[in-house]
Order: structure tokens, then C-alpha cells, then sequence
């Protein structure tokens, strides 16, 4: 709790499925350096074989340890820029084989400091859930944004894991469309959620709809129905290249507080 801001995977996966790692959605197998009884690091490798670092202190020995009881191949690693760096240099992963590698800006607000968007406030724009007839779209978009911003390939495969995940969005209401005189026009997620705090992802305004506000909108919305449910704040973070989603973020009250990594491979490596 002390890194809650770059510690919401683990935080959020761990209260969702606890400690037992059964290969389900949100499990993993976690590793902890105790001091005196106390926590000082921590390490988890996930089901989707993401490894995901907290350790200020003792990284080297708890990714290994992880990753050893896990028996997973490591396809992703997301953290804290330095530690990211340092397990990366360890794994001697080449450029090439690197499909995605972004250090990212933090993003912290407390909810009773959201600036609503005028459109959404008078009611001329409107943000809701997802329902069941919505999948179609949003399997669609996270398609197209996983595309665009992940540099997946178009493929079967991608496909049924878009639809995968937006069904799981659907049972766990943690994703929102904005609807400009009933049409959908943009959607947000959050991509994990405790009782202290909400983390923003999967932001998504189709190309052709860009420059209207409606990305600011639709995570006000969702913001707004998290603060309604008692939450006091909101995480996010996106590339330090992506000026226009910053400048929609700050306008939201979003204040910069440090950085994040996360990497993505083309292939699944082993632990050398």
C-alpha cells in the first residue's frame, strides 16, 4: 500500500483471486522479501504469463523465485521504470523481439477534484455501463485498439481474446460508453479496481471521432460513478509520446506524480 499508485495489478489481482495461482483470469504466483516480519518487496507472475515487479529491494532474487514456482514463460514485465530495466538487462531480451515498450507518465487524482466536462455535466453527452448489446462494438474497438496501440496483428486469435475480455468487462461493470445523441462514440475501462482506488485503461475514441472531447468524457463518467460508489481516487497512466491524451487527462484534474513502464514481447521467453 505504500506504492499503491504503481502497485494496482498486484493489489487489485490479489484481492480479486487471493493467493493460490489455479491458471484462472487475475491469479498468479507471488514472491515477498520479508524484514523483520514486514513486506519489502514483491513480485507476481500472472496468469497471462505478464511479470509484473514492487520490489524496491531483493528484484533479482523474487522474479526468479517467481518465476521459478511458476513454471510460466515470461511475456510481458510492467513496473516501476528501474526495475523493469533491470530485469530486462538480465533477460538479455533483444530489441527485435520486443513488441511493445513504452515508459509511461503517472497519473494521480482524488475524485472529489474531478473537473466535469461541460457536455457531460449539461447532459448533452451521456456515459453508462456496458450492456450485453454492446459486446459486437466493443470487442470491435478493443480489436482495433490493441492494434493501433499494443501492435497486435489482426488475427482469429486476437479476436477471441478481445471478445474474451470484453464479456469479462460486462460481468465485472468495469467498462463505460459514451453516447452522443444515442450513439456510441467512444469507451473506457478500468482495468483493475479496490475499495481505495480505480485505475483508467483502455481508453478508446474510434479515429474518425478524435478531437471532440469524448475520451475526456468518457472517463469522467466512469470517474463519476466510481466517486457515487464511495472510491476517493483514480490512477492512470499514459505514454510520455501521447500529448493529447495528457492534455485530456490534466484537464480532468489529473496531476503527474511519476512514471511506469510496461513491455510486451512478440514471444514468451524462458527464465535463463
Amino acid at each position: 500500500m505504500p506504492h499503491a499508485e504503481s502497485s494496482m495489478f498486484l493489489i487489485g489481482n490479489m484481492r480479486t483471486s487471493g493467493l493460490v495461482d489455479n491458471g484462472q483470469a487475475y491469479t498468479g504466483t507471488y514472491a515477498a522479501a520479508f524484514e523483520d516480519e514486514r513486506i519489502v518487496g514483491v513480485v507476481a507472475h500472472y496468469w497471462n504469463q505478464n511479470l509484473i515487479l514492487q520490489a524496491p529491494v531483493h528484484l533479482d532474487s523474487l522474479w526468479r523465485a517467481a518465476v521459478e514456482a511458476s513454471q510460466r514463460q515470461i511475456a510481458g514485465l510492467i513496473g516501476p521504470n528501474d526495475q523493469v530495466s533491470a530485469v530486462k538487462e538480465v533477460l538479455q531480451i533483444d530489441e527485435s523481439k520486443i513488441q511493445f515498450d513504452e515508459l509511461e507518465n503517472l497519473y494521480s487524482l482524488r475524485l472529489k477534484d474531478l473537473h466535469v466536462p461541460a457536455e457531460l455535466s449539461s447532459g448533452r453527452l451521456r456515459g453508462r455501463r456496458i450492456a450485453p448489446h454492446d459486446l459486437e462494438l466493443l470487442t470491435q474497438w478493443r480489436v482495433a485498439y490493441s492494434i493501433e496501440a499494443l501492435g497486435d496483428k489482426d488475427t482469429p486469435h486476437l479476436w477471441k481474446r478481445c471478445r474474451l475480455s470484453a464479456e469479462r468487462s460486462l460481468n465485472e461493470r468495469r467498462t463505460w460508453i459514451l453516447e452522443d445523441s444515442g450513439k456510441p462514440v467512444a469507451c473506457s475501462s478500468f482495468n483493475t479496481a479496490i475499495k481505495e482506488a480505480v485505475q483508467v485503461g483502455g481508453v478508446w475514441t474510434p479515429p474518425e471521432l478524435r478531437k471532440r472531447g469524448y475520451g475526456r468524457s468518457v472517463v469522467a463518467a466512469s470517474l463519476l460513478d466510481a466517486r457515487c460508489e464511495g472510491v476517493e481516487k483514480s490512477i492512470l497512466f499514459t505514454g510520455k509520446s501521447n500529448l493529447a491524451a495528457q492534455k485530456a487527462y490534466t484537464a480532468l484534474g489529473f496531476e503527474k506524480i511519476g512514471h511506469y513502464r510496461l513491455m510486451r514481447l512478440r514471444l514468451p521467453v524462458d527464465i535463463i
